[in-house]
């Protein structure tokens, strides 16, 4: 089934974890794919191990903080494929055990301008080339913290909580030029963002356990779990969806 054949989509952090998998699945169904994120190095990995689709996939680098960049960016894009018809925002940081006490403002202002600046930057850019083309689908990488507080992560919360609403805000204003907009708001996922996450903590064979406990499934999600929510929220099958944010989640925030 090719739901996205012909179609153009942008994912920022696209050169590991959920970003890396929902390329893959884009790619499988057709898409033409332009991975943005600033790691270059991971870039060129990236576009390696997706070689069975290279003639439908670039990398450019970008830095989702900067409109520059940003811009760039969906530029590249019209020029390479002719259109845009999908933005995953999913480029994210996040720092542990860190209360608003002892959160830098360096580390606080880095959190916010990647975590929301950046959804804010890429959506402003691609949001003129989409209503040209006819409309379009975006899609925030929230979290479950945008839902619900946790422990440690001030700023982070604070950045999910933003594009939560900031999801709500675009779904309503955009709706008349058939744009639609969601967030998907994942609980753990094995990522390399998450590993180190439990390296720093104690360790991964250490901590695994206790984060899947987290979940009343009682594991932690795979970065593919979450890639195929995304495409969905992306295809005609969820045309009547805007303004959602969706959990994913293995039960946590029912709790």
């Amino acid at each position: 089934m090719n739901r996205f054949e012909g179609k153009a989509v942008i994912i920022t952090g696209g050169n590991s974890g959920i970003g890396l998998a929902t390329a893959r699945l884009f790619l499988e169904e057709g898409a033409k794919v332009v991975l943005a994120a600033r790691n270059e190095v991971r870039g060129r990995e990236a576009l390696a191990s997706l070689a069975f689709a290279t003639d439908r996939l670039i990398f450019i680098p970008c830095d989702v903080r900067l409109r520059s960049d940003c811009a760039r960016v969906v530029q590249q894009t019209v020029e390479t494929f002719g259109r845009l018809d999908v933005l995953f925002n999913n480029a994210g940081v996040v720092y542990i055990d860190h209360t608003v006490v002892n959160t830098p403002e360096e580390m606080w202002d880095e959190t916010i301008d990647v975590n929301l600046k950046g959804v804010y930057l890429m959506s402003q850019a691609a949001i003129p080339v989409m209503v040209n083309g006819g409309g379009g689908v975006i899609i925030h990488n929230a979290s479950v913290f945008g839902l619900v507080g946790g422990m440690g992560a001030a700023a982070y919360c604070a950045a999910k909580g933003g594009v939560v609403l900031l999801t709500k805000a675009m779904a309503l204003d955009h709706a008349a030029q058939n744009i639609r907009v969601n967030c998907i708001c994942p609980g753990s996922v094995d990522t390399p963002m998450l590993r180190a996450e439990m390296e720093e903590l104690g360790g991964i064979e250490k901590m695994k356990p206790i984060f899947a406990a987290r979940h009343p499934l009682n594991r932690i999600s795979s970065a593919e779990e979450v890639a195929r929510a995304v495409l969905f929220l992306a295809s005609d099958e969820a045309s009547f969806i805007t303004g959602v944010a969706l959990p994913i989640d293995g039960g946590r925030t029912a709790w």
